[in-house]
């Protein structure tokens, strides 16, 4: 890989920064304007006849699909239209595999993939690169179309493309209300991000309880200094006079829910639905978008809405089919050199050097007599100290039980819930006397399953050595550990060779590596 965007991969929209964003923008709005005024758009061209195009379709898509489809054709090379339904996943093979042996057909491919396996383009840029580095084979560029509830990043960019149009490219400010199902639209999760493109930032959800956007997404996009407005329907939002001029609506995923939803139906529907009575409450300049498609029966658009002034949703289909040319053209190297020329260089990633395992000052006058096997002092061995401080007792011995079947504990030993100063404030201790050393992997385990807790190692009955234990930056490598997303790629049901993986996220949080859904650091194992 060579120059700034050759051979990168598009799984989530964050994988552009906010000024490469720009620059696709701004590409896309040249490549528009030549379009309309019919020039000649060579200069947009990959024209390479050994590219293959691979649109790996395996959830219904049409006008994803076929944007890309069209957009590749206009690159020339080999564009594939990949049937799953006659394919090899009839005879159980893995999605790892018939990627593997069609980048050996065709070494120079773009992959455009849409499942309902979350993280499947991110695990895939990641093993197929080490496939083909080991091979000498170029690594193929995979372009997310849309992975389950997570993310659409394709969506997204020309989402903000068409929001940038309407607001004539200021991007100072924006005020979108956005409408519908926000569980499940995977278009509006990677607005969490995709926004960031606005100096300043408002966001009104609309949605009832049963439909509205998972909580780790309203917190991220509050740390990322938008302003977060919540809502139950569209009556609620007109009845205060604060009201965006852009709303961006989607689909009910009723099929998605349980019996329990489906029998709110027709509620949940009215709630998120405009209404001709509305009309007068909205300003002249307002603007609806759509992903597309509306339910034909019950679109949150209604159709009397499609020649209005209001329409803004058609324009923004059309514009996917420009900006996924320039997205092909960019991870395949076309503006590398012009990038060069015009972006900041990237920020270098500084690594992690602080350990999350800390050398503590040990007093000399430190004794073990609180640290006690039956009546007996620990004379030799090691006490894990100040587990889970400040929680429930019930959940101090649940950890306690954690600690012990994830570091197979099974010695002869002790442990108990204890009061740390504060009779109201306890803390857990586990003795383990004659074991005089833990291997660097179980401190890692230890560390990511009582973070905050101490490591003191005692030599004729005195304290010589005391670690303290932070989460760990990133988990992996651990057959205890599991994402419990069963959507993701990474699930033991998928049967896909993908090793579990969770990056810190927080003060307690775990994310996976690839769905990026966040847990807490006691729901990642496997017990």
């Amino acid at each position: 890989m060579s120059g700034r965007f050759k051979g990168r991969s598009l799984s989530v929209i964050n994988d552009l920064t906010v000024d490469e964003q720009l620059f696709l923008y701004e590409k896309t709005r040249e490549l528009k304007e030549a379009f309309r005024a019919g020039e000649s758009l060579d200069r947009f061209r990959l024209n390479n006849r050994e590219a293959s195009f691979y649109l790996l379709f395996l959830e219904d898509s049409t006008r994803t699909k076929e944007s890309f489809r069209n957009a590749a054709a206009f690159h020339g090379g080999r564009v594939n239209l990949f049937d799953s339904a006659a394919s090899s996943f009839n005879k159980m093979e893995s999605i790892t595999d018939t990627v593997k042996m069609l980048v050996g057909y065709a070494p120079s491919s773009t992959f455009i993939i849409r499942s309902r396996l979350e993280g499947l383009t991110s695990f895939l840029d990641a093993a197929l690169g080490e496939y083909c580095s080991h091979r000498m084979i170029p690594k193929p560029v995979f372009i997310n179309a849309g992975d389950g509830k997570h993310e659409h990043p394709t969506q997204e960019l020309l989402d903000e493309f068409s929001f940038l149009e309407q607001k004539n490219w200021d991007r100072s400010s924006i005020h979108l209300a956005i409408v519908g199902d926000l569980f499940h639209g995977r278009t509006v999760h990677s607005k969490v991000n995709g926004l960031k493109i606005f100096q300043s930032v408002k966001v009104d959800l609309i949605a009832p309880r049963e439909l509205m956007m998972p909580d780790h997404y309203i917190e991220e996009m509050k740390q990322n200094g938008f302003e977060v407005r919540i809502f139950s329907s569209i009556d609620d939002y007109l009845a205060q006079s604060d009201i965006a001029c852009i709303w961006y609506f989607t689909r009910l995923q009723l099929e998605r829910m349980g019996d329990e939803v489906l029998e709110k139906a027709d509620s949940l529907r009215k709630a998120v639905t405009f209404r001709r009575e509305f009309m007068p409450l909205l300003k002249p300049e307002t603007r609806f978008y759509h992903p597309l498609p509306r339910h034909k029966e019950h679109p949150t658009i209604p159709t009397f809405l499609d020649n209005t002034d209001l329409n803004g949703w058609d324009l923004q289909s059309i514009n996917g089919y420009f900006t996924r040319i320039i997205e092909i053209g960019l991870l395949n190297g076309l503006y590398d050199d012009e990038a060069e020329t015009l972006l900041p260089p990237i920020s270098e990633k500084v690594p992690v050097t602080s350990s999350f395992v800390k050398e503590m000052p040990v007093r000399t006058q430190t004794k073990t007599s609180e640290y006690k096997v039956g009546i007996k002092p620990v004379e030799n061995g090691i006490v894990i100290d100040h587990i889970s401080c400040g929680s429930s007792i019930e959940g101090i011995w649940s950890n306690i039980d954690r600690i012990r079947k994830v570091l197979n504990l099974n010695v002869r030993s002790s442990h108990g819930v204890y009061h740390r100063n504060d009779p109201a404030y306890f803390k857990g201790i586990i003795s383990l006397p004659d074991i005089l050393s833990f291997s660097q992997k179980d401190v890692k385990k230890l560390a990511a399953i009582s973070p905050g807790c101490t490591i003191n190692f005692i030599k004729d009955s005195r304290v010589y050595r005391k670690l303290r234990l932070d989460m760990p930056p990133r988990v992996y490598g651990f057959s205890e550990i599991s994402c419990k997303n069963e959507a993701c790629i990474s699930h033991s049901s998928h049967h896909e060779p993908v090793m579990t993986e969770f990056l810190q996220s927080g003060e307690n949080t775990f994310k996976c590596r690839y769905c990026e859904k966040p847990f807490h650091f006691d729901e990642i194992w496997d017990l």
